[in-house]
């Protein structure tokens, strides 16, 4: 019989005081400026909805096991639902930073996605703490736009990086600008790279941050460009722009024999 007992532990250290950063990473609001949007009814077995798409079968219902401010919440599938938990433990220090950590169970021991979700995390725990560095008090509205295709993680980043015309590792510290269109465009600064990944704090078409990856999806690979942008014209230049840029990965889309 599959275990299902093996879990994600992942801890940042991030700016802010507990309250605010309390309110980043429990909070619908919060949440959805740097992981994916979320609705969250704020006490102990509300309701949490994520939105990993405009699909309706990308919408996962989930509940808040454990409310506990500002120091702990808990997210599961729901009363007696098997699945995975995600635990989040806030410590405060005197410097005005705080330590997030995350305990994310329920994975089978042999589960193929478990790698895949460690670098997803990873990857969004750095957003977050991008989140509370330079937009704190600040809420971001997610464009997500993604893609899976039928080649390994390297050709489908050589795919993204040649089809938007940029370097496969460009230097932190570069200006670089990518368009779907003519008329949308992304432009913003590198703050980090790493395999098959770029980060951006993002400038045009508003203030913000942006990802573009190529991860390992168990046999196929999922190609994004995710950005968070923030403000009443980053929510405008979200909705607007989504459809351009899933275009866009859909039009470059390898061929498969």
């Amino acid at each position: 019989m599959t275990q299902t007992n093996r879990a994600i532990d992942l801890a940042v250290k991030v700016n802010g005081d507990i309250e605010t950063v309390w309110r980043a990473v429990a909070t619908g609001p919060g949440i959805s400026s740097w992981y994916v949007p979320h609705q969250v009814e704020e006490t102990a077995g509300g309701s949490a909805t994520a939105s990993f798409g405009p699909e309706p079968e990308m919408q996962i219902a989930g509940r808040v096991a454990v409310w506990e401010p500002p120091h702990r919440v808990v997210f599961d599938g729901g009363e007696g639902v098997k699945g995975l938990s995600f635990e989040w433990t806030i410590e405060a220090h005197q410097d005005n930073t705080c330590t997030v950590r995350l305990h994310n169970a329920g994975f089978a021991d042999d589960d193929p996605q478990y790698a895949a979700m460690t670098d997803g995390w990873k990857l969004f725990l750095s957003n977050l703490q991008l989140h509370l560095k330079h937009f704190v008090g600040q809420t971001a509205t997610a464009a997500l736009p993604m893609v899976v295709w039928a080649v390994s993680p390297d050709e489908g980043w050589g795919i993204l990086t040649n089809g938007l015309g940029i370097t496969e590792e460009p230097k932190i510290g570069e200006q670089i600008t990518i368009a779907a269109t003519p008329a949308t465009k992304l432009s913003g600064t590198v703050v980090d790279i790493g395999t098959r990944k770029i980060t951006l704090l993002v400038d045009h078409p508003a203030p913000g941050t942006a990802f573009l990856t190529s991860e390992d999806g168990g046999g196929m690979t999922m190609v994004s460009i995710w950005m968070y942008l923030y403000g009443s014209e980053g929510a405008a230049s979200a909705a607007r722009d989504d459809a351009d840029w899933r275009k866009w990965l859909d039009d470059h889309t390898p061929a498969t024999s």
